[in-house]
């Protein structure tokens, strides 16, 4: 029966929850509220029921997480499932095309979408991002080239934009330990 798989894993930027369907990933977020609001907004959006269980998706993120925390994976191949509206997935879907160790602005994001003048409409969508780390959300800075806000904080912004070599690493912030 359809249903939304959830699991928890440890990474190297604190707890995450994963969520898939038979479609792909749709969720990979940081614990605490904005997982729960997520969790909540995919059984409303899709009318799925949540169950702990496993599933191939599963297993395949939480290898291909493993891989990009330790430098070894800059592109995600497993499928994702990114229910919103259609501008939302304009949106991530234009995310999803900027490659690894870059970074672009809000008004990149918007110009490349034909509407140089959506830039608050980009930064809304962005935040509004379920699959973290995946629709590298984190990718995206302020024109002047600060890092700006984070749905999971500028500290792992900074992390994963140091990980992908997109900004000069000035420390260790995180453990690099990830697991189930």
């Amino acid at each position: 029966m359809p249903a939304l798989h959830l699991r928890e894993i440890a990474s190297p930027v604190g707890p995450l929850t994963l969520g898939v369907t038979d479609e792909g990933v749709c969720l990979c977020e940081f614990n605490g509220r904005r997982a729960a609001e997520g969790v909540a907004d995919l059984e409303r959006l899709t009318g799925l029921g949540t169950i702990d269980a496993d599933h191939p998706h599963l297993e395949r993120l939480v290898g291909e997480l493993t891989r990009y925390f330790t430098g070894e994976l800059r592109a995600f191949t497993v499928p994702l499932h990114l229910p919103g509206t259609e501008f939302q997935r304009r949106v991530w879907n234009q995310l999803l095309r900027i490659g690894y160790g870059t970074t672009c602005s809000y008004l990149d994001v918007a110009v490349k979408l034909g509407n140089p003048n959506a830039v608050r409409a980009v930064g809304l969508a962005n935040g509004q991002n379920r699959v973290a780390i995946l629709v590298p959300c984190h990718r995206v800075i302020d024109k002047s080239g600060s890092l700006r806000g984070y749905g999971g904080g500028l500290e792992r912004k900074k992390f994963l934009l140091e990980l992908e070599g997109a900004i000069p690493r000035e420390g260790v912030l995180f453990s690099t330990v990830i697991g189930a």
